[in-house]
């Protein structure tokens, strides 16, 4: 939509709202037949060329400390998740389907911390927190394709992970070179197409406000910028949320399902306890990230406030990507193992 277009709108309805009472009526196909109330709506829409983000705080001492805690969590999360991907390239033991997928979930990790947070990091020494059109509708964009990727990438760890315990002797021809590399780009082109999909339906409204709500262009919050009703969006948002979330959460369902099943068919208890150890991480990781966004958009209530949506999205883009390289390093023998020998060439090189 341009501003060319919604001013032509309402020079239409002004000149059918200034038509003299016994005009004749104007039946010609052009015609926009302008109720009163549509000719209203068309006054109240506006063309917006950037929007603002008001934040997490209008204390400008205050966010001074929040810069500096986000700009802290923003370099462990990066060097945490580097760290692993640096890991899983150098030790050969950990060159397996299970650190592939691993060293995924750290690349996209990175990318979505980077499409949210410097961005924050800047408006916390800021006066105005304003970002362009154009940029709040990629951003929008990215944060919910590596978000989805992210969601589709846990469920193909679920599926390794019942592969490994379900069928050990079958494992490396099952979960071979080739599959992982089609689960893994499965999971991005799932991701940033229903990105693409939920980005056009909420940025083809039409806008009577320019002032988010929020740190970042989140969808609810870009919603309740509309002039209109936004019934079917809220649908949409089910919809996709049920897509991107439900449906990778019962793949891990099933697959936890079926691997507790064959956990308890091992009669020693130090197989059981190995068998559960390669699980334990991704089950921690799979708790966090689903937990949060299932709550935030697959019931999208009214009742729910702005300020809860900015803590629960905190959560999920800052939180969970800085504790997911922590969770897998601490509570993994192989990762740490591999650290160690790290640690142990860079003392012996000096």
């Amino acid at each position: 939509m341009s501003s060319n277009i919604i001013l032509r709108n309402n020079m239409s309805c002004q000149r059918i709202e200034e038509s003299p009472k016994d005009a004749e009526p104007f039946h010609s196909v052009s015609s926009f037949h302008c109720t009163q109330q549509h000719c209203m709506a068309k006054y109240n829409e506006t063309w917006v060329s950037e929007f603002i983000l008001l934040g997490l705080s209008n204390d400008q001492e205050f966010q001074i400390y929040l810069f500096a805690l986000f700009l802290a969590m923003y370099l462990v999360t990066m060097l945490g998740n580097f760290l692993i991907i640096h890991l899983i390239r150098l030790d050969t033991r950990l060159h397996n389907p299970m650190y592939f997928f691993l060293s995924i979930l750290s690349v996209v990790d990175i990318c979505y911390m980077n499409s949210t947070v410097p961005q924050m990091l800047i408006h916390f020494l800021s006066s105005r927190k304003s970002i362009p059109f154009h940029s709040c509708v990629f951003q929008l964009y990215i944060s919910l394709g590596l978000a989805g990727t992210e969601f589709f990438l846990l469920g193909a760890m679920a599926y390794d992970r019942y592969v490994a315990v379900c069928y050990p002797l079958h494992y490396t021809v099952i979960m071979h070179g080739g599959l992982c590399m089609a689960l893994a780009a499965a999971c991005w082109v799932a991701g940033f197409l229903n990105s693409l999909m939920e980005t056009i339906i909420t940025f083809r409204l039409p806008l009577c406000k320019n002032v988010i709500n929020h740190f970042v262009c989140e969808t609810l919050a870009v919603l309740r910028l509309t002039c209109v009703d936004i019934s079917f969006n809220k649908i949409m948002v089910t919809f996709s949320g049920f897509v991107v979330i439900m449906l990778p959460c019962s793949l891990v369902l099933f697959s936890y399902a079926q691997i507790v099943k064959a956990i308890l068919h091992i009669r020693s208890t130090q197989g059981r306890r190995k068998a559960f150890g390669t699980c334990a991480s991704h089950l921690t990781v799979v708790s966090l990230c689903f937990g949060a966004t299932i709550f935030t958009y697959m019931w999208p209530r009214t009742t729910s406030t702005a300020e809860l949506e900015k803590m629960i999205a905190l959560f999920y883009t800052v939180v969970a990507p800085m504790l997911n390289p922590m969770i897998y390093s601490l509570r993994n023998k192989e990762v740490m193992n591999a650290l160690r020998k790290a640690l142990g060439r860079i003392s012996d090189e000096k």
